[in-house]
């Protein structure tokens, strides 16, 4: 069976490149897909209903085009989409943008750490855990 991607939507030319390069440090097999706004992260998702869902959204808040807030409005009211899993992976230390990320289903919210030690640690963790320990529903494999 082939690998689930992984779905990064991220703005930050740095932050991609620093993604890419802990996933590699981590050995994550899986092909990480980058959408650089909010808009071509939505275009992936519902551009084509035969594409294989990704095996997790690793999602910015601040995207230009359409936020991330949106997108992941948009994510879980698909019937397609709904249970997809969506990481939050943001800079933000805002109160508002935690509670509104789990208010509209978000499984998890992580704030990005500055340097790429603890970057890299972070990305492993959620390597480990989003893609060898958590199990999702069949549909969605």
């Amino acid at each position: 069976m082939t690998e689930r991607p992984i779905l990064l939507v991220e703005d930050n030319r740095s932050d991609i490149q620093l993604t890419q390069r802990a996933f590699a440090k981590s050995k994550i097999a899986n092909a990480l897909i980058v959408a650089e706004d909010g808009q071509a992260a939505l275009d992936y998702l519902f551009g084509n209903p035969t594409w294989k869902l990704p095996a997790v959204v690793l999602l910015d808040l601040n995207l230009p085009r359409v936020s991330g807030l949106v997108v992941l409005r948009q994510i879980r009211a698909n019937a397609r989409t709904r249970l997809l899993p969506v990481v939050v992976l943001t800079t933000s230390k805002e109160d508002q943008d935690m509670i509104g990320s789990y208010s509209l289903g978000a499984n998890s919210y992580i704030r990005k750490p500055v340097s790429f030690i603890e970057f890299s640690a972070a990305v492993a963790q959620l390597g480990v855990y989003w893609l060898a320990l958590n199990e999702v529903p069949p549909h969605l494999e």
